[in-house]
């Protein structure tokens, strides 16, 4: 009887820990002024996905401002839990709104100055998404296939996929094109929201630097 007891003691501390863990991560995401570090000249970013393993590799001459937003993102836990909410067959894969409101707002409100377009929008390309000039702040999309028309609307790569394309491939995109139309509310409401009305989303686990 002692001995479950204490166990089930263990058990509710190790659950603590980890609760308390998960809280304290999103602490460093509260102010984006702080994480602007140089990203290096190239780095590989690993995100573990409800469908597999996604490697990207990123090079910083390609769209500096760009992988220096997505380096400080990855390495501070900014992906972790993201859901990818838009999933176009044929064309690409997006993802980058927060889960938590609270962090999601004030990162979209965070833009970075534009990167001239050096590599093509080709299959496997990692760009940011953007509505106009020095728009872009958190949300990427993967290129599914040739899409070198978005070249010409400023859309720069900073990275392609290395090593897991057959994952994409998998992401669910049952939904179609109808959440890119509710970015407001997925902001607004978070992953509650997401999890609530659309539980076949995938989404990941854990983005760490390599």
């Amino acid at each position: 009887m002692k001995m479950k007891t204490l166990g089930a003691v263990v058990a509710v501390a190790a659950a603590l820990v980890s609760s308390s863990a998960i809280l304290a991560a999103p602490e460093k995401l509260t102010d984006p002024k702080k994480l602007t570090a140089k990203a290096p000249d190239t780095f590989k970013a690993k995100f573990d996905t409800t469908k597999g393993v996604i490697v990207i590799e990123v090079r910083r001459e390609w769209s500096p401002n760009g992988a220096d937003r997505f380096y400080n993102l990855v390495k501070n836990g900014y992906y972790d839990g993201v859901k990818f909410f838009r999933v176009s067959p044929g064309f690409v894969v997006q993802w980058g709104i927060h889960g938590d409101p609270s962090i999601a707002t004030k990162w979209l409100q965070s833009k970075i100055p534009d990167d001239p377009v050096k590599e093509s929008n080709g299959r496997g390309m990692v760009t940011f998404a953007t509505s106009g000039p020095n728009s872009r702040s958190v949300q990427l999309f993967i290129n599914l296939s040739d899409n070198s028309r978005l070249d010409a609307s400023g859309f720069s790569p900073f990275g392609k996929v290395v090593e897991g394309m057959d994952v994409v491939d998998k992401l669910d995109g049952s939904y179609g094109e109808g959440l890119r139309m509710l970015q407001g509310k997925i902001a607004e409401e978070g992953n509650a929201f997401l999890e609530k009305s659309y539980p076949n989303l995938d989404g990941i686990k854990k983005a760490t630097i390599e």
